[in-house]
């Protein structure tokens, strides 16, 4: 079965992966505007994109909690997507604001916390090598680069819904291993 119009609501609530694409095609705009309301103020727009993506990680994840019909799915989702913007503006902006602390801090750093950030470092390469290549490229170029979900896009051919949502796929398997390998911390 395909998803459309009349079944995208209960195919997320199945977690069936084309219900989410189906989402991301029909409602990305209308996040995107939201979180762009709210974050505009920090200038970043690769903040405003990971909150985008957050959106819909959250909408995947929380999907069975939601009882409605298509009118009240939209008003559900565009709650998500404010107060995860919100969010996301309270994290960005407290540490603007004591960014001169941290500073002062990392000067201070101990060889042993050095050692500690540089093994995490390596796990987390070790994660990211593991998947697929494609996959492996869009996370370099997203997080290690800082390219915008845009320029990935056009490197590498493929439409701006393809690319956030193999980022949040990706998300998902990081996750999965890194609580297999009880690495703590959470990466989704």
């Amino acid at each position: 079965m395909k998803c459309n119009e009349n079944n995208y609501i209960q195919r997320l609530q199945r977690q069936k992966e084309d219900a989410l694409e189906f989402i991301v095609d029909k409602y990305l705009p209308l996040m995107k505007g939201i979180a762009y309301k709210v974050l505009s103020p920090l200038q970043n727009e690769g903040i405003m994109e990971e909150c985008v993506n957050d959106i819909f990680l959250s909408i995947w994840n929380h999907s069975k909690k939601f009882q409605g019909d298509a009118n009240d799915f939209r008003k559900w989702i565009c709650a998500i997507a404010k107060f995860k913007a919100i969010d996301y503006y309270r994290r960005t902006s407290n540490r603007k604001e004591f960014s001169s602390d941290i500073v002062e801090e990392t000067a201070e750093k101990s060889a042993e916390d050095e050692l500690v950030i540089l093994e995490d470092k390596t796990e987390l390469i070790q994660l990211i090598n593991q998947l697929e290549p494609v996959d492996r490229e869009i996370f370099i170029m997203k997080f290690f680069l800082g390219l915008k979900t845009e320029e990935i896009s056009k490197k590498l051919g493929l439409t701006e819904s393809s690319i956030s949502n193999r980022i949040y796929r990706g998300k998902k398997k990081l996750h999965i291993k890194a609580e297999k390998l009880n690495l703590g911390g959470s990466l989704v």
